[in-house]
């Protein structure tokens, strides 16, 4: 296990599920995160698929001391550097590339990279991550095509992001090769916009009870 693998696993804590957020509106960032923290996920994650996402990274990095916030859908270095410029404390991206692995490689903050293919998580290694995304999770096969790597490829620890749900994250959870799970459905769209603090809090307190076995 690398120095940024346990870097990354002392920031997420043993949190079973890890938000996947995408939010629209910055003035939203604050009160979800401070909902996601008190139903007991702190760490997470908000994407960089809307033209508010890096304030909203500020925003809860200032804002928010019980949240732990990672910025995902990171592509390249540029956006890399303008993520932890913004407060990130963990990058998460769909893919990994060499350009995106060697700039990693000088920061301090540990990268998550989603990989899928055998060949791709042993790239990942070379590059010296073992702690990885697998993305897309139900697309790509799920919990099963996970299962089937963990003793070809030891040692690897997971954390599948894409199609997971309240109803599979347990047949993720149980495998010995998953750390924790990244999902949406604590946070769904309806409920952000109608600012349902209170429903998502009790979303995330149900989704922190998804321990592993």
């Amino acid at each position: 296990m690398t120095s940024k693998t346990q870097q990354l696993l002392a920031l997420l804590d043993g949190q079973p599920v890890i938000p996947v957020l995408k939010i629209e509106r910055a003035a939203d960032a604050v009160p979800l995160a401070r909902a996601l923290a008190r139903g007991g996920l702190k760490a997470i994650e908000i994407t960089l698929r809307t033209d508010e996402a890096l304030e909203c990274i500020r925003r809860v990095a200032a804002e928010v001391e019980d949240c732990i916030v990672g910025a995902g859908t990171i592509l390249n270095a540029r956006q890399f550097d303008e993520a932890v410029a913004a407060g990130s404390k963990f990058i998460v991206s769909p893919g990994l590339t060499r350009e995106l692995a060697a700039h990693a490689a000088q920061s301090d903050v540990p990268l998550l990279p989603g990989t899928i293919t055998p060949g791709e998580i042993m790239g990942a290694l070379e590059a010296g991550l073992d702690f990885l995304k697998f993305f897309p999770a139900e697309q790509a096969g799920g919990a099963s095509f996970l299962k089937a790597l963990a003793s070809p490829i030891a040692g690897v620890k997971f954390c599948p992001t894409g199609g997971v749900s309240a109803k599979n994250a347990m047949d993720y959870l149980s495998l010995p090769n998953v750390v924790c799970v990244g999902g949406s459905w604590v946070a769904p769209d309806d409920m952000v916009k109608a600012a349902d603090w209170t429903g998502i809090e009790a979303l995330a307190a149900e989704a922190n009870k998804l321990r592993k076995n």
